[in-house]
């Protein structure tokens, strides 16, 4: 049956013609954009799987800068500590000078007093972004960020390495108290081996006694940073995996995209096609009346 006033055939090939034009709209915008999950509309549950990860990818991120961040401090502080190792072993070997008879004590004692200011001053510069771990009042743990657990907003955690300051702290903020306080005191008056005052042997022993204490500080900073460089590696390998998850999830398959989206053309044609076919038929009732 034909109609003049209903053409089934043209809205059939229109309503095809649309489905195709939105299907080319799409295809489009994965091929401009990159994603074919670009929001909640196009996959819900896709969008907020992947908004999750981006955003623990972000935390790990911060992870990473504070890591970076630790291990530019401890070096501060390590670079220091062997400053102040090799100021103990020049002090060492004057006093062993100094067990010698005939040795110059005047000398050997305004040496000390050298040795002593470099130490001091060693331990006062020894500041990264306000932190000083060698000349300090605050002998609290100090701990520094190495992780982010996000399993859901009730149980994230940051997850910390500590640190013991009493082990790293040379001085107190008035440099008479701490590993080396009382030592510096010491060497700064001096020795004398011939009246009943502190001897040279005496101060070697405490001089000794000084260079374990600044090797045990080494040793932990040390072995901090150690973790330290593990654990980025490990977050650099957790943040790519991230990288890669989200992108399974929203990334396009450009290949895939660019070669339906050629269909699509193809079908597009055949639609405009079909639809003016449609439409002629309409014009064949004229010729009835002819």
């Amino acid at each position: 049956m034909s109609s003049i006033n209903t053409n089934l055939s043209a809205m059939t090939a229109l309503q095809a013609l649309k489905s195709t034009q939105s299907a080319m709209n799409k295809t489009q915008n994965q091929i401009s954009t990159g994603l074919r999950v670009g929001s909640a509309a196009d996959n819900a549950s896709y969008f907020s799987i992947a908004t999750q990860m981006r955003s623990d990818n972000g935390a790990l991120g911060a992870v990473k800068d504070s890591i970076k961040q630790s291990k530019s401090m401890i070096d501060t502080f390590t670079t220091a500590l062997s400053k102040i190792s090799s100021y103990l072993d020049k002090a060492k070997q004057n006093l062993v000078n100094a067990t010698q008879p005939g040795a110059q004590q005047e000398e050997i004692n305004t040496e000390l007093k050298k040795l002593v200011e470099g130490i001091k001053n060693t331990a006062a510069s020894a500041n990264f972004n306000g932190e000083n771990w060698l000349q300090t009042d605050d002998t609290t743990a100090k701990e520094l960020v190495v992780s982010y657990d996000s399993n859901g907003a009730a149980s994230s955690k940051v997850g910390t390495v500590s640190v013991t300051i009493t082990d790293t702290q040379m001085f107190d903020a008035a440099q008479t108290g701490g590993h080396l306080g009382a030592l510096m005191t010491a060497l700064d008056t001096g020795y004398d081996n011939s009246v009943a005052a502190t001897s040279s042997q005496a101060l070697l022993d405490d001089v000794e006694d000084a260079i374990d204490l600044v090797k045990t500080a080494a040793a932990q900073l040390g072995a901090t940073k150690a973790l330290l460089e593990t654990q980025e590696e490990f977050i650099g390998v957790l943040s790519d995996s991230l990288t890669a998850g989200v992108s399974a999830f929203v990334d396009a398959d450009m290949n895939e995209a660019s070669t339906r989206f050629q269909a699509l053309q193809t079908q597009q044609q055949l639609g405009v096609q079909s639809l003016s076919m449609a439409n002629q038929n309409s014009q064949m009732i004229l010729k009835l009346f002819q």
